[in-house]
């Protein structure tokens, strides 16, 4: 590797000292990076097992027009999936605009006016907030009429002395973030998720588990509904979809549950029969098969960052050598023009727009200006590398993606080359 390196320092202009500890923090990822392997190899098995179940076929990459009456393309890519993440039935959409719709989805079409839901991971993510609503603002889950209730984490688990005074056989659903958020609080392993669930079960056999799924999938061996919860859902330009996917979302889990989301999505008397596929199966299929592989470069990148971050003097959560839960890498930098460089280092090492400077501005779902940077081939695509942060105290910046392991380390010696000057 040592050409790579002195290729990076002649590029980004990188100190002696920090190449130096380029070259010390790859050896010292190693380890990491070798648990990271055996669950790609797990996970892609998986897949593969999955779609020779189901005999896909290269007819089935083709699409359809109008109301996709009889897209078998995109049944069989629903039931490939439902295989994959151990579910009943899966609703898996180009017309799922992002996660946060395919979470809203799940919400509005599950809950009814009068029923209680528990976060029990705490304040959900920004753009989520918006979903639910405080003072039943049109639309949302407020305006419905149904109540939320928030238990924050304690010590990066779940607290139970609380969830057990929140929750009741009254309770409707209990809600779980999977990954952090805009948040230094850690991501929540399966191991964690299966407590939780079996403790809530235990309150209420009957209580509907959802889980936010974003930035989770193939991070771990297992799934959150192999764990005893019900419903999960997704965005297609984060994990599963492997880079590949230009678009779409999903939810999963129990087939009733699943029923009333797609309900929600098209129309009562129409639900999941029609929707037509146009392009997106093809990248569709090939981006699921491709999902364990690009999940893993994004985690040793987030490992790889982990490590220089923290041996310049940053807080970093997770730690290099620390269990992961997502792929998100998160760093207290302490001041806005740090994250603004780093910010700009990565753009610097993007394929795209890599000319491009980026600044923080005001965006809709979002209290703070946040700023983001990553030349994606899929705009707004987190599995290929990219950072956002908002522009408030204490000023931390989470990094994500990478589908290309020298190219993330490209990015972070750029991005630590910036804050550097």
């Amino acid at each position: 590797m040592e050409s790579y390196f002195k290729a990076l320092q002649e590029k980004y202009d990188i100190s002696a000292e920090l190449l130096q500890l380029m070259q010390e923090c790859y050896q010292e990822s190693q380890k990491s990076w070798g648990r990271i392997n055996e669950i790609t190899s797990y996970n892609q098995l998986k897949v593969l097992n999955a779609f020779q179940k189901n005999q896909a076929g290269d007819f089935h990459l083709n699409g359809s027009t109008g109301y996709g009456y009889g897209d078998v393309g995109r049944d069989l890519f629903e039931k490939i999936w439902a295989d994959v993440f151990k579910a009943e039935r899966a609703l898996v959409r180009a017309s799922i605009l992002s996660g946060t719709h395919a979470i809203a989805i799940a919400l509005l079409g599950v809950l009814e006016p009068g029923d209680e839901f528990v976060s029990i991971s705490g304040m959900p993510y920004d753009t989520l907030q918006k979903v639910i609503g405080h003072d039943k603002e049109p639309g949302t889950v407020a305006a419905m009429g149904a109540k939320h209730i928030v238990v924050d984490l304690k010590d990066d688990d779940f607290d139970y002395p609380a969830i057990a005074q929140a929750v009741h056989k009254g309770t409707k659903m209990v809600c779980i973030q999977r990954s952090r958020g805009y948040s230094w609080r850690k991501s929540l392993t399966i191991e964690k998720i299966a407590r939780a669930a079996k403790f809530v079960k235990e309150i209420d056999e009957n209580i509907i588990i959802f889980v936010d799924n974003c930035y989770g999938e193939f991070v771990e061996l297992k799934e959150p509904l192999e764990v005893g919860c019900d419903l999960i859902a997704g965005s297609l330009i984060k994990n599963p979809g492997g880079a590949l996917a230009p678009r779409g979302g999903y939810v999963a889990g129990r087939e009733d549950l699943v029923e009333l989301a797609s309900i929600r999505l098209s129309a009562p008397g129409i639900a999941g029969e029609v929707g037509s596929a146009l392009d997106f199966n093809r990248l569709a299929y090939q981006g699921l098969f491709m999902a364990p592989l690009i999940v893993e470069q994004a985690l040793k990148g987030a490992v790889y960052a982990s490590c220089l971050l923290e041996k310049m003097g940053y807080d970093v959560s997770p730690r290099y050598d620390e269990e992961r839960a997502d792929i998100i890498q998160a760093i207290k930098l302490g001041s806005a023009d740090k994250i603004r460089a780093y910010c700009r280092g990565i753009q610097k090492a993007s394929p795209l727009d890599a000319y491009v400077t980026p600044y923080d501005t005001p965006l809709p779902g979002y209290e703070d200006p946040i700023i983001m940077a990553g030349g994606t081939f899929i705009q707004g695509s987190s599995i290929e590398l990219s950072v956002d942060a908002p522009i408030r105290e204490p000023y931390i910046a989470y990094m994500q993606g990478g589908i290309s392991l020298a190219q993330v380390i490209a990015g972070v010696a750029a991005a630590a080359g910036e804050m550097e000057k």
